[in-house]
């Protein structure tokens, strides 16, 4: 059996996270943060105080656990999802990120969720590298202010330290970082949509990439169906 797969791929601070819970919610799709996972690797790697300039270091992903359950990272049998979020981890997770052996673990393991269930997936590869074949991309952006702005909220309800100005700043700098590496760079798939939710309300963007997601089922469903009449 062939699962659905929304792939929402785009920059830090997009809105991509937002609004890929609520459209899984919406479907009953499992939800899949694949930027958590990087989160969540350069976390346990900061834990271990491991060169985190050093691919070889990252060994540790071998004996490394992490599932989702309702939307939660449970790493190693334990959420870590406010750990992630913490500034050590933002300012290092690019670095991490843009390790062969550490993406390549990753994807492994992603590409293996979404062969046993229909998924909901947003990251900055999912379109181009994990879920090639999904049945609609979406390529999330929004201005490095709004972005800035976004996480700035999001860190003050988490109760993080955050710094409005340092966060433009950071952003601008994974940016570059993100869409420079030599390996699964990001960036948008050839028939991924477009989106720019700069002046957008998250719900009603979550509601647009639903409707979009429900059309296309619904023409593969007819396609298939007519083959079988």
């Amino acid at each position: 059996m062939k699962y659905n797969a929304l792939a929402i791929d785009g920059p830090a601070g997009a809105g991509k996270s937002t609004v890929a819970k609520l459209v899984a919610k919406r479907l009953g799709y499992t939800y899949i943060d694949t930027g958590a996972m990087y989160r969540a690797t350069t976390l346990k790697a900061l834990n271990l105080k491991i060169d985190l300039n050093d691919p070889e270091q990252f060994v540790f992903l071998d004996d490394t656990t992490m599932k989702f359950h309702d939307g939660t990272l449970m790493m190693d049998n334990q959420d870590v999802m406010n750990q992630i979020r913490s500034n050590p981890v933002s300012s290092n997770v690019s670095v991490v990120s843009s390790h062969v052996p550490v993406r390549n673990k990753l994807v492994s393991l992603q590409q293996e969720i979404a062969k046993t269930t229909n998924v909901v997936m947003d990251g900055r590869d999912i379109g181009t590298i994990v879920l090639p074949d999904a049945d609609l991309k979406i390529y999330m952006t929004a201005s490095v202010e709004e972005r800035a702005k976004r996480r700035h909220e999001e860190n003050i309800t988490l109760g993080i330290p955050s710094d409005y100005n340092r966060l433009i700043k950071d952003i601008e700098r994974r940016d570059k970082f993100d869409s420079s590496r030599s390996y699964n760079p990001l960036k948008q798939a050839e028939d991924a949509i477009y989106l720019d939710t700069s002046d957008n309300d998250i719900n009603a963007v979550a509601n647009k990439i639903y409707e979009m997601f429900i059309k296309v089922i619904s023409t593969k469903r007819s396609r298939k169906n007519g083959k079988h009449n």
